[in-house]
């Protein structure tokens, strides 16, 4: 999993940003299911890099709700 830079984050529309927002809440979810049968071997990283990229999604988009507002 490639991690996303705030530089590619800021030049995405608000759409492309809430379908990249789903697409990772999926694959954190598929990471912590693995993680919870004990499945999950060389990504087990990944977890906080997918964490901290939902995080700078949602603050960019929040950012942009309020200066609409």
């Amino acid at each position: 999993m490639a991690r996303i830079k705030l530089k590619t984050i800021k030049e995405m529309n608000s759409t492309d940003l809430v379908g990249k927002l789903r697409e990772l809440r999926t694959d954190l979810s598929k990471l912590k299911s693995e993680s919870a049968k004990g499945t999950l071997k060389k990504e087990s990283g990944d977890i906080r890099w997918v964490r901290r990229d939902i995080a700078r999604i949602m603050t960019i988009l929040n950012e942009r709700n309020v200066s609409n507002t």
